[in-house]
Formats: structure tokens, sequence, C-alpha cells
């Protein structure tokens, strides 16, 4: 039972300060399950975030649901989801009667543009660490180059290239994973 309070109030914690979406979530949940419980190792983390992409629904929730799978079962699950969304249920049913209410209001526009900056700059974060691992297995600077995941490097350049031709999500995630396995086993790497 100490465990799903803990699950609970670490994602509502994430869940309180989180502005601007998943992908700015995921600095805060790694945080709160690597650094500070020790629940997850950061590949663990990397492919609960993988797979929190894949399945459909916003990000951080899933990515909630399934932290809280992998630390305490179906009830993790739901101790983790629970607290992750508490929080935004009632700050957004808070702020939607105050917007209501008062209009629009020059301190809150304000504000809103004043968090913007942060939360690229915690997306940043999260993009900075997972590229560390995708391409040189490590968690923190400095890389030597010499070490770089050319196999990683190529799928990254593909799927960049797939984007900005407006390819689907689902055929890029897809293929991606059929060309890593295929491109992995070929060169005798880690699958």
């Amino acid at each position: 039972m100490e465990l799903l309070l803990e699950l609970f109030i670490s994602f509502a914690a994430v869940g309180l300060v989180c502005v601007g979406g998943g992908y700015a979530s995921m600095p805060l949940i790694q945080a709160e399950v690597i650094d500070k419980h020790g629940w997850l190792t950061l590949n663990e983390f990397i492919d609960i975030f993988t797979i929190s992409q894949m399945t459909p629904g916003p990000i951080g929730i899933n990515a909630a649901t399934f932290v809280g799978s992998k630390v305490a079962g179906i009830p993790g699950s739901i101790a983790a989801t629970t607290g992750f969304v508490f929080p935004s249920v009632i700050i957004v049913l808070s702020l939607g009667y105050l917007y209501y209410k008062y209009g629009n209001v020059g301190p809150i526009r304000g504000i809103l543009n004043g968090l913007r900056p942060a939360v690229v700059a915690l997306i940043a974060s999260a993009g900075v660490n997972f590229i560390l691992l995708a391409f040189w297995n490590k968690e923190k600077l400095p890389v030597d180059i010499g070490k770089t995941d050319m196999v990683a490097v190529l799928i990254f350049v593909l799927t960049w290239i797939a984007l900005k031709k407006k390819v689907g999500t689902i055929k890029l995630l897809a293929s991606s994973g059929v060309l890593g396995l295929i491109l992995y086993m070929a060169v005798g790497m880690r699958p």
C-alpha cells in the first residue's frame, strides 16, 4: 500500500508541474522514477517512453500507466495514472471556471507566454538524453564519437527525412522497428 501511495504522490507531483504535454513531462517522470526512487533504469524508461508513443492516448498518461505497471502491477498502473491526471483535472476545472467568469485576462496570457520557453527547454532536455542513449548508449556527456552507433544514426536520419515527407507515425514506427531489427542483426549488434 505504501508503494501505491508513493506512485500516486510522485505522479501527482509530475502532473502538478507538467506544462506543455507529454513530451515535457518526460524529464520530470525520469527524475522521479529513475533519479529519486530508482524504480527503473534509463534503458527501461526509454523502452516505456517508446511504447507510450506507440500506444493510443496521451504520452504522459501512457508513461504513468506503464511505469506503474512495471513497479507495482495493475494497482500501480491505477495509482500512477490517477496521480498523474488528478492535479490536471482540478486545475483545468478551476481555470475553466475562472476563464469563463472573467474572460480574457491579460496577466494570464502573460503567464502562458512565459511558460512556452520553459516547455521547449524541457522537451529539448529529454531529446538530448534520448539521443545520447540511442547514439552512444550513454546517459551523460561527454561521448566518444568513435563509438557512435551508426545504425541508430541511419535510422534517425531516414526517419527525419520521412517525417519531412509527411509519412504517418504508425508507418514510421513500424518500419523503423523492422529496419532496426534487420540492420542490427546484419551487423551483429544489439537488436
